[in-house]
C-alpha cells in the first residue's frame, strides 16, 4: 500500500485478519533479528529508522481492525480483533525484553552521533529506553515470563471488560407504546425512539441504554418509576445486580486487572501501580496527583453543597421530599430551565450537525491558517462515515475520518484515534497523518437532520482538537509525532482547550442555524446559554474528581483480595468528596471502561490536569482576542505541531510564558477557590 493512500475497508476480510498478522508479526521478527544483527557501529539510519519502519507497518495494520471492532462489533469483528490482539500483545512483550536490542539501542545513545542528532530524534531513542524499562527488560528468566504473561493476560481481560459493557448497554431495551408513558420528553427524543422501534420492527418507542436514548429520559421523562427503572438498568450494567445480573459481570474481571497490575508494577519495582503508571505522565509522583485532586476539591466542594441544597429545596417545592438519583438528572435539567428559561433540547433545533462542522472548519481554519474539505469516493466501513482533507496553501497536510452517530454494535462515547503518524520516508516523501473522530450523536430521522445539544457540540469539539493535535504536527519521527509520545496527563489539553469556542458569543453564530429557517441562535437564547454555563459547575468539578481519586487511589493500593474492597475504595472516596451518595446498588465501576479497558489506569486525573493546561492556554486568547491569528500561530507552531518530540511542560511555557496556574481554571467554572462552608 502506497504511504499516503487511505485504508480499503471494503478489501478487509475478518475471517483473514489472524493470518495476516501472523505473517506480519513474522516479518517484523525478521526484521528486528536483522537490525540486532547488524555489525555496524548504532546509527539512525541502521537502527532507529527501520524500526520505525516495523512499527508504522503494525500500526497501519492494526487501526482500521481496531477502528472496525468499535465502530462495527459484531461477531466476525470480535473475532478478528480477539485473535490478533494476543498476537500483538505477545510481539511487543517480546520487543520490550529484546535485551540484545536494547543494548543496541543504548549503544547508540551513548554514541556521538546521539549528541548530533535532532530534539525530535533524542526524543524517541529516549523513549525507547525508558518504554524497554519499563517493559521488564531489566527483568531474568521466570520473572521475565511472568512478566508477558501478565501482559497477554491483561489484554485479554481488557477486550473481556469492554465486550461486557457494550453487550450490557445493547442487551436492554424497553418497548413503550403510549405517548402519554413519555410525558415531557422532547419531539425530537421521540422521533429518534419511534425510529429506534421501527428499525427493530416494532411499533411504538424503544428505550435503550445508549447515551442518546438514555439521557434524555433521565433529563426530561416525567414518569419517576420509568427514570428509577432506566438508572438502575444503566448503573448496574456489566455487574451482578440489575436487570442483566450476573450475565456480563465485570467485578472479577476487575479485581483480576487489579491484582496483575500491582504484580506487573511490583515486577520492576514500583511500589504500586499508580506510581508505575507516572513513570511516563508529567506529574512527578503519587502525592502530587492526590493533593492535586484534592485541592481542586477543597475549592469546589462549598459550592457543590450549594447547589445541591439548592437543588432539593427545588425538588421539594415540586412535592419530591426525598431526591434520588434518578431525580438528579431531571430536577437539575427543571431547575435550569426556571433560572435561565433554557434547556438542551431548546436549543438542539439551532445545531445541526452539517452547520456544527462546518462552523467548526471555519473556526479552526482562521486559528491555525488550514483549510478543510471534503473527499469524495473514499471506501468507508459504514454509509455513516465521512473522510476530509486538511491543507495549507494547497499543500495537503493530513486526512481524517468522522463517523457521528449512535448505532447498534457500535461501542458507546466519543473518542479520536490513531490511524496513521506522520514520518519521513527512506525516498525523502513525507507520510501524512490520518486520524478516527467518532461521536454517538442522535441519527437524522426521515424527515430531520442530526440535531446536537450544546453538550454534544462541545464534544465534537473536544475530539477535533485531539485530531488537530495529531494531524498539525511538523514532526517527522513517528514514535514523538503528533499525539504519538505526548504525556498522558497533556494530551487533554489541545481538546478541552477546543471547546472553549464554544462558549465564545462572537463565534457561535459560527457553529449555529434553525435546521428549518437558517436563523442563527437568537440572542437572547445566547444569552441565556452563557448565563448557564457555570449551572452546578461545582458538582460536575466534584464528580470528575471522584473519578480520578477512585481510579487513582485504587491503583495506590498495595493489594486488592476481593472485589468488595474496590467498593470500599469509591465508597471512601465518596464519603471525602462526593455532596450526594448514590444508592447502594449502584455499580458505576463495572462499566468504568476508561481505566479497565482504556488507556486511563491511574491516568484518569489526566482530564482536570489537562483542563487546568487548557484553561490557562485560553487565557492568553482571553486577553488578546479569541479569534487572535498570531495567538493561534503561536499554540500551532508551540502545541499543535510538537507532538510529543519535547516534554509537555517545556511546550506549555514556550506557549504561556511560564508554567501553568489553577486560576483560570477556576475561573472558568465560576469556582472562586474560597474554603468556606
Amino acid at each position: 500500500m502506497a504511504a499516503n493512500s487511505l485504508p480499503l475497508f471494503s478489501c478487509l476480510d475478518p475471517q483473514q485478519l489472524a493470518a495476516d498478522c501472523e505473517a506480519l508479526l513474522t516479518a517484523s521478527r525478521q526484521g528486528v533479528a536483522a537490525v540486532v544483527a547488524c555489525e555496524a557501529k548504532p546509527s539512525w539510519q541502521n537502527l532507529m529508522a527501520p524500526l520505525e519502519e516495523i512499527d508504522d507497518q503494525i500500526g497501519r495494520f492494526w487501526a482500521p481492525l481496531s477502528h472496525c471492532h468499535s465502530v462495527l462489533s459484531g461477531e466476525a469483528w470480535r473475532n478478528a480483533y480477539s485473535a490478533c490482539l494476543p498476537l500483538l500483545t505477545a510481539y511487543n512483550s517480546e520487543m520490550g525484553q529484546n535485551r540484545p536490542l536494547f543494548e543496541r539501542v543504548k549503544g547508540f545513545a551513548d554514541s556521538a552521533e546521539f549528541a548530533s542528532l535532532s530534539g525530535p530524534r533524542k526524543q524517541a531513542v529516549r523513549h525507547m529506553l525508558r518504554d524497554f524499562t519499563l517493559s521488564g527488560v531489566a527483568l531474568e528468566d521466570d520473572e521475565a515470563k511472568r512478566f508477558s504473561a501478565i501482559a497477554q493476560r491483561l489484554s485479554e481481560l481488557s477486550t473481556a471488560f469492554s465486550n461486557n459493557v457494550l453487550d450490557a448497554t445493547d442487551g436492554w431495551e424497553k418497548l413503550i407504546e403510549a405517548t402519554e408513558d413519555l410525558a415531557g420528553v422532547p419531539a425530537t427524543v421521540l422521533d429518534n425512539l419511534r425510529e429506534a422501534a421501527t428499525a427493530k420492527g416494532h411499533s411504538g418507542y424503544r428505550l435503550s441504554l445508549d447515551i442518546p436514548s438514555y439521557l434524555p429520559i433521565m433529563q426530561y421523562a416525567d414518569n419517576r418509576q420509568l427514570r428509577e427503572e432506566l438508572y438502575q438498568a444503566y448503573v448496574t450494567r456489566a455487574s451482578a445486580l440489575g436487570p442483566h445480573g450476573g450475565k456480563w459481570d465485570n467485578g472479577p474481571l476487575m479485581l483480576e486487572i487489579l491484582q496483575l497490575r500491582q504484580e506487573q508494577a511490583k515486577l520492576l519495582g514500583f511500589e504500586n501501580y499508580a506510581a508505575y503508571s507516572l513513570a511516563s505522565k508529567m506529574a512527578e509522583s503519587n502525592a502530587q496527583v492526590i493533593e492535586f485532586l484534592e485541592e481542586l476539591a477543597v475549592a469546589s466542594k462549598p459550592m457543590a453543597e450549594r447547589e445541591y441544597a439548592e437543588l432539593k429545596v427545588f425538588a421539594a417545592s415540586l412535592g419530591v421530599a426525598e431526591l434520588q438519583a434518578w431525580d438528579v438528572p431531571y430536577f437539575s435539567e427543571k431547575l435550569k430551565e426556571a433560572s435561565f428559561a433554557i434547556s438542551q433540547e431548546d436549543l438542539r433545533p439551532y445545531f445541526p450537525v452539517e452547520k456544527v462542522i462546518s462552523g467548526l472548519f471555519k473556526i479552526t481554519g482562521q486559528l491555525f491558517d488550514i483549510d478543510i474539505a471534503p473527499v469524495e469516493g473514499v471506501d468507508l466501513w459504514h454509509e455513516d462515515g465521512q473522510c476530509y482533507r486538511i491543507s495549507r496553501g494547497g499543500e495537503v497536510l493530513a486526512h481524517f475520518y468522522l463517523d457521528l452517530y449512535a448505532r447498534n454494535n457500535k461501542r458507546g462515547g466519543a473518542w479520536m484515534a490513531n490511524a496513521r503518524g506522520r514520518r519521513v520516508l527512506d525516498d525523502g516523501a513525507v507520510q501524512q497523518p490520518v486520524a478516527f473522530l467518532v461521536c454517538n450523536f442522535s441519527p437524522p430521522t426521515s424527515d430531520r437532520p442530526s440535531l446536537l445539544t450544546h453538550n454534544e457540540v462541545t464534544t465534537l469539539f473536544h475530539e477535533f482538537g485531539h485530531g488537530l493535535h495529531h494531524m498539525l504536527t511538523q514532526i517527522d519521527c513517528l514514535s514523538v509525532s503528533g499525539i504519538s509520545g505526548v504525556a498522558w496527563d497533556a494530551v487533554e489539553l489541545p481538546s478541552q482547550f477546543l471547546e472553549n469556542w464554544c462558549w465564545e458569543k462572537s463565534v457561535i453564530p459560527d457553529i449555529s442555524a434553525h435546521y428549518q429557517s437558517g436563523e442563527a441562535l437568537p440572542s437572547d437564547m445566547l444569552d441565556k446559554l452563557l448565563a448557564a454555563k457555570n449551572f452546578q459547575s461545582g458538582m460536575q468539578m466534584l464528580r470528575q474528581i471522584e473519578f480520578s481519586l477512585f481510579d487513582f487511589s485504587l491503583h495506590m493500593q498495595p493489594e486488592i483480595q476481593a472485589e468488595k474492597e474496590i467498593d470500599a475504595v469509591l465508597n471512601r472516596i465518596r464519603k471525602q468528596v462526593a455532596v450526594t451518595q448514590p444508592p447502594e446498588f449502584n455499580r458505576f465501576q463495572n462499566s468504568f471502561s476508561h481505566i479497565f479497558a482504556g488507556g486511563y489506569a491511574a491516568g484518569y486525573y489526566s482530564y482536570k490536569w489537562a483542563e487546568v493546561l487548557s484553561a490557562d492556554a485560553f487565557s492568553l486568547f482571553e486577553e488578546r482576542g479569541v479569534m487572535n491569528p498570531e495567538v493561534g500561530e503561536k499554540f500551532r507552531r508551540e502545541i499543535l505541531e510538537r507532538g510529543g518530540s519535547e516534554e509537555a511542560a517545556v511546550l506549555f511555557k514556550n506557549f504561556r510564558g511560564r508554567a501553568p496556574a489553577n486560576a483560570a481554571l477556576l475561573r472558568h467554572a465560576g469556582i472562586t477557590g474560597d474554603k468556606g462552608a
